[in-house]
């Protein structure tokens, strides 16, 4: 009997959070750091780039942090179509690949899905799921491009590319 041919490939684009506001006496709480100016102006010209790479997800899931949420919105907004944007708790810093990947299980007829995130699990993440040893480094606004052959994703998902802001700003 043959493979299934309905099975078709999948993407998960892997974002980091914009450039936000420093920790300190004016951010107390780290779960409500906002974007900084900079970092939202940095942050469209990343979804540009994305735009022109052809890498607009048909769901952003967020972590709950403002920071996250806010650079989600932005992804968002500089994409057509524009997708929808979701709240998902297992982003929040540190969960685990696994509550991440088990989080995702649901959401099985999206062709692709964009997680944005946070460092170091992000990396962990990314290292994770196509089976490195090292997690992959994002720098704030950082994307990576994962596909998978099956869904929900597991280990085994092939790097198709990894980008910082500058290269996504420049195209």
């Amino acid at each position: 009997m043959s493979k299934k041919t309905s099975e078709k490939a999948r993407t998960i684009y892997l974002i980091r959070h914009a450039i936000a506001a420093e920790r300190g006496e004016k951010w107390p709480d780290d779960t409500l750091r906002p974007l900084t100016h900079d970092g939202a102006a940095r942050m469209r010209q990343v979804v540009k780039g994305l735009g022109q790479l052809e890498a607009v997800p048909g769901l952003i899931m967020t972590s709950p942090l403002v920071r996250a949420a806010s650079t989600a919105k932005l992804v968002a907004e500089g994409l057509t179509p524009t997708p929808d944007v979701i709240t998902l708790p297992a982003l929040a810093p540190g969960s685990t690949p696994s509550r991440v990947v088990s989080a995702l299980a649901p959401h099985n007829r999206r062709e692709s899905i964009a997680l944005v995130g946070h460092e170091p699990d992000l990396g962990e993440l990314a290292a994770w799921l196509i089976g490195a040893r090292a997690p992959l480094a994002f720098k704030k606004g950082g994307v990576c491009r994962i596909d998978f052959d099956h869904w929900p994703p597991s280990q085994g998902g092939r790097l198709v590319w990894l980008a910082t802001p500058k290269m996504l700003r420049a195209l």
